[in-house]
């Protein structure tokens, strides 16, 4: 028997076939996704189709390379990009494209709509969860508002990977994970929150599916769609939000395992088996998809830094391992802020990225390499930091993404963080956890008693480059996150009057 794991993702479909006894990938298959044209500044839009047209392809290909018969697929789980928005009409079709997870056009809805429930911390102590310019729910303010003859036919709203489950078996259904990031849901009762509901339009609240728990199928793959692979009955399984389905593929399902994302944004979450909020917003509260909480963390500016060094200097990701390698721990004083692209935690949009402590010691590619990928995980120290105050007692870090293959990287993840950090042998953390939560869905189904836990545990394996913190190391980077904490804080206001000089 053999599952399917699906990550639709923003650049891209990327699709597991994953053996459903051991976790072996037997096959991978992948296609590219086209962004809406004719955007304007701040939009970020594709067309449902592309998802469709690409999961073909992607599938086709995983199947063929998998070298299995396709009849011996039992289940299918999709991981999608959080927070976009499709809105359908009463026969099932989109409307227009959907508004992606990374679309900022509707600032000025998202601020009505934390107004309406009586600003930022009324909206948090309401609902447990800050609202985003990229959540969901001032995407449909904005159709209301901008579109109101496409707001007129909406009947239903859906999530990427819910549109996906639903082409997938017709069902319209939503699970707690993805739900947690519209902005429209109370994540400690993991039900709609009608205030927020209601701020948005009084009748939307008919046009939300009902919410499941993470467990509960969706249905079965159609007919059509099954035989025009060659499967036979396909079960499909909630699915979730790409973060919350690489929990999931990362084993970070239990207490204390935390996910380090190292991509050109950078995450950490973690699975709690209670509530989690946070009163000033900055750690996103989400669920996840199993059933827990997934108290997240997102910063805008990991390896996107490092490229821009790279390019300047014409130079390979191994030789800029080597090249900061040279440099010690603490890059001799030289402290980084990599806000290239502003930043989202902490909350500086208008900040740009600065060195500081330039000596003539320091003044050299080797430090400045160094203090650059330093300064990227400073920047996750300090809502790490914020999470262990929260609540996160952390016992291993499970890290992916690009970075994920730098050992100095590892090291100074390690070091900072203060924890262990392993990595892992399947990459596609994401499609490997979509598989996953499909499989634990099928045994559910057919009367088995095993959970996620079991699972994920049995089945994720580590691989074996990881980093043990240096305690030499981490005291002088506490000192260092000190540092870098006070200088944000004390430029906050420089970033804003720079912006504002610069336009």
């Amino acid at each position: 028997m053999y599952a399917i794991g699906v990550d639709s993702g923003t650049q891209g479909a990327k699709i597991l076939v994953v053996h459903a006894e051991t976790g072996e990938v037997v096959g991978r298959g992948g296609a590219p996704h086209a962004m809406a044209e004719g955007l304007k500044p701040g939009e970020s839009e594709q067309h449902p189709s592309v998802w469709i047209a690409a999961f073909e392809k992607a599938l086709s290909e995983a199947l063929g390379r998998s070298g299995i018969q396709p009849a011996e697929i039992v289940a299918l789980g999709v991981s999608g990009q959080q927070h976009g928005f499709v809105p359908i009409d009463r026969e099932g079709r989109p409307i227009r494209p959907a508004k992606l997870w990374n679309d900022t056009s509707t600032i000025a809805e998202t601020e009505e709509l934390v107004a309406a429930l009586g600003g930022p911390v009324s909206y948090i102590e309401k609902v447990g969860i800050g609202l985003a310019v990229g959540f969901t729910a001032s995407k449909i303010l904005w159709l209301k508002r901008h579109e109101p003859a496409h707001f007129a036919r909406l009947a239903t709203v859906f999530l990427p990977h819910n549109y996906l489950n639903y082409y997938l078996t017709g069902s319209a259904h939503m699970e707690y994970g993805d739900a947690s990031g519209t902005g429209l849901m109370d994540v400690r009762r993991r039900v709609w929150q009608s205030e927020a509901v209601a701020a948005v339009d009084r009748g939307l609240g008919h046009k939300l599916p009902p919410l499941d728990h993470p467990r509960e199928p969706v249905g079965y793959v159609r007919k059509s769609v099954a035989s025009s692979f060659g499967m036979a009955k396909v079960l499909v399984s909630a699915g979730g939000g790409d973060n919350m389905m690489g929990a999931i593929g990362s084993g970070n399902v239990v207490p204390g395992v935390c996910t380090v994302s190292l991509g050109t944004s950078g995450t950490v979450y973690s699975f709690f088996d209670r509530p989690f909020s946070d009163p000033a917003g900055e750690i996103a509260a989400f669920c996840d998809s199993t059933g827990g909480w997934l108290p997240l963390l997102c910063t805008m500016n990991v390896t996107n830094t490092t490229e821009l060094f790279r390019a300047m200097h014409r130079i390979g990701n191994a030789e800029l391992e080597a090249l900061a390698a040279r440099a010690s721990a603490g890059s001799d004083g030289l402290v980084f802020l990599p806000f290239i692209d502003g930043e989202r935690v902490p909350v500086l949009p208008a900040a740009s990225g600065s060195f500081f402590g330039l000596t003539r010691r320091n003044f050299g590619a080797s430090a400045m390499a160094r203090s650059i990928m330093e300064g990227t995980i400073f920047n996750l120290g300090y809502g790490f930091g914020r999470m262990k105050e929260l609540g996160l007692v952390p016992k291993e870090i499970r890290a992916t993404g690009g970075g994920a293959r730098s050992r100095l990287w590892l090291q100074i993840v390690a070091d900072i963080l203060g924890t262990p950090v392993v990595t892992l042998q399947e990459p596609e953390a994401a499609a490997f956890g979509a598989a996953l939560q499909s499989i634990w869905t099928y045994r559910r189904e057919n009367g088995e008693s095993a959970g996620i836990e079991e699972i994920a545990g049995r089945m994720v394996n580590k691989a074996d480059l990881a980093a043990e913190p240096d305690p030499r190391n981490s005291e002088l980077y506490q000192g260092l996150q000190a540092r870098f904490n006070s200088l944000w804080k004390t430029l906050a206001p420089e970033f804003k009057a720079h912006r504002a000089f610069l336009s």
